[in-house]
């Protein structure tokens, strides 16, 4: 059974191989959904939706930060597929710093990617959405956002984070009644490219040993939780957080 036929999804940041935004996209386009790949790199975005099964993949550049480029892409984007069925807030970067390490330009780099980016694209979104009266948001937020941090990311990682589960539950509420669900998705320690290499063989033995499973999260474990919240199996779901993360942080 494929579960998003005949539907097209948005999905940001997913330009990177081993990233979970492209595992997502691997998934959705496997369940039938055609796929738009935004990323900054329009080359790297291109050759990602070239890798997709199925057919009318498309993989362009947008900044997430620049609320015009949102719009035109929003534009672009329902002329070409005529309708978009749901968007994945997935673009972010992290940035490992201690809280008296974070400058400004860190703080304004973290959140404008993370929280600004998810905030801009959803706006541009909306419109569309609430036409349609039915679609779904799924935006990514972490771990970090509810315990605090600590495995990588710093102090400015987590409150963009956090910021996000806010921005999602209170954008849930609002859009509820007009058909549109919003939901966020709280990955835990997961093997991708932003992790490669970052920890020692000790630190990630520390990390493995505060995960009841034993095992690293993969890109993948955290695509089947987007393909559920961008489903119709999750359609009276919204507002919610769900916790990808092996059991390391169980509230």
């Amino acid at each position: 059974m494929k579960l998003l036929q005949g539907k097209v999804a948005i999905i940001t940041g997913a330009a990177s191989a081993r990233g979970l935004g492209k595992a997502a996209a691997t998934l959705f386009a496997e369940h039938g959904a055609r796929v738009a790949i935004l990323d900054l790199d329009a080359q790297a975005a291109a050759a990602a939706a070239a890798d997709l099964t199925g057919y009318g993949h498309v993989g362009l550049a947008c900044d997430v930060t620049d609320k015009n480029a949102c719009l035109e892409m929003a534009e672009q984007l329902i002329g070409m597929f005529g309708q978009i069925d749901v968007l994945v807030n997935n673009a972010g970067i992290t940035q490992p710093l201690k809280l008296m390490d974070i400058a400004p330009e860190n703080y304004e780099a973290v959140l404008d990617v993370n929280l600004r980016g998810t905030l801009y694209m959803s706006q541009a979104m909306t419109p569309h959405f609430r036409a349609l009266g039915k679609a779904s948001i799924v935006n990514m937020s972490s771990v970090s956002a509810q315990r605090g941090g600590g495995i990588f990311g710093g102090p400015h990682y987590s409150a963009a984070k956090a910021g996000i589960l806010g921005l999602t539950k209170a954008m849930a509420r609002e859009m509820a009644p007009e058909g549109v669900r919003v939901n966020a998705i709280c990955p835990g320690f997961i093997d991708t490219d932003i992790t490669a290499g970052k920890l020692t063989k000790d630190m990630r033995a520390q990390v493995l040993a505060g995960i009841p499973m034993g095992r690293a999260g993969t890109a993948r474990d955290v695509a089947g939780c987007c393909l559920f919240l961008a489903s119709d199996l999750s359609g009276y779901v919204t507002g919610s957080e769900i916790d990808v993360n092996g059991g390391s942080l169980i509230h």
